[in-house]
């Protein structure tokens, strides 16, 4: 019922050598209805050959571009991957700004050590989750998947998302 791409604005290399990452996909793989895939910044040679033949970005387990799944989580663990998230968006094909992504699909959320200062991605994101992943995910993702199955719009969805404490919606 709810995909989410799993982003780390690093390399393939990088990526799979951080903890959390799978700490967190394998969280979000084990809840009900929930399939989460791993999506990794390309090198740049791959970027320069994915624009010039107007190939998005993709899961690594499905292959399906990001555009296609419901929400876009990054986890960001330093202050140098803030340009890669909007590369990451940029090549998804995924509007950059959070007011120019309606509905519920793809919306962007972030997490990680990085997100206690969130301010500098504030017009691209449309919320934060603070403080320890394991805790506050699960929650974030079944309410994404009651205001799916209810119909809910995006603002119903992130003025509930705002009531979980940890999450920081940065319109409101």
């Amino acid at each position: 019922r709810v995909r989410v791409a799993f982003c780390f604005p690093d390399t393939y290399e990088i990526g799979m050598s951080n903890v959390g990452m799978r700490i967190l996909y394998g969280l979000m793989n084990r809840m009900d209805g929930v399939w989460c895939e791993r999506v990794f910044h390309p090198w740049g040679d791959m970027e320069e050959e994915m624009r010039k033949h107007q190939l998005p970005l993709w899961a690594l387990e499905s292959q399906d571009p990001v555009k296609d799944f419901d929400m876009i989580a990054f986890t960001i663990g330093y202050e140098m991957a803030y340009s890669n998230i909007l590369n990451m968006l940029d090549l998804s094909g995924v509007p950059l700004r959070s007011k120019d992504r309606d509905g519920l699909k793809n919306i962007v959320f972030a997490g990680g050590v990085c997100a206690f200062n969130p301010e500098p991605l504030a017009d691209f994101v449309d919320f934060f989750s603070i403080g320890e992943g394991e805790d506050i995910t699960p929650e974030i993702i079944a309410l994404y998947d009651r205001a799916k199955a209810e119909n809910w719009t995006k603002q119903e969805f992130l003025f509930a998302v705002s009531k979980i404490p940890g999450v920081y919606v940065p319109s409101f």
